[in-house]
């Protein structure tokens, strides 16, 4: 700080940079989670139910009607696509608690991202087994089934020798 320079410029100054970087971060963490939304389109086969997993994972025990109010989503829509979601076991519904009487609203929890993948996973080596053995499938060419697709993830831990799964090369 200068000797010209007064406390309340200083200070405004100040504010001014912050809030130049708050408006920065703020723009990465949407070029973020549009990026998420984006990955999860694909693995949740739409962007409504996309962002309906995401909301879900922010806010876990959330009602249609705030899933609704937290996404913009036509309420109609968002509970279709929740009903989908729970029956294809994505997401779990409960009722929720309450000691007074009146209706209890369902109230939904997104299933933990690394089982959405194991789920994914599944779904992409059985579909990738069928491609291989198409010929078979269709009678065409050799009889012969090619070895099914196998597809392992990893959770990215590992212990000090670097083994993922915590036990060592002699077991199977």
């Amino acid at each position: 700080m200068s000797t010209d320079d007064s406390p309340e410029e200083v200070d405004g100054e100040h504010e001014g940079v912050r809030e130049r970087l708050e408006q920065e971060a703020e723009r990465a963490a949407e070029g973020f989670d549009e990026g998420i939304v984006d990955l999860l389109s694909w693995v949740l086969d739409t962007e409504t139910r996309a962002r309906i997993y995401v909301y879900l994972r922010e806010n876990p025990a959330s009602t249609s009607e705030e899933v609704a109010s937290g996404t913009g989503l036509y309420p109609s829509t968002v509970r279709e696509a929740l009903a989908e979601l729970n029956e294809e076991h994505k997401v779990e519904r409960r009722k929720r608690e309450s000691d007074g009487a009146g209706n209890n609203p369902y109230e939904y929890t997104a299933m933990a991202p690394s089982e959405l993948v194991g789920n994914v996973v599944g779904d992409v080596q059985d579909e990738l087994n069928t491609v291989f053995n198409l010929d078979c499938h269709l009678g065409v060419g050799s009889e012969e089934r090619s070895e099914p697709v196998t597809i392992t993830v990893e959770d990215g831990e590992s212990d000090v020798d670097g083994d993922a799964d915590g036990g060592s090369e002699d077991t199977p």
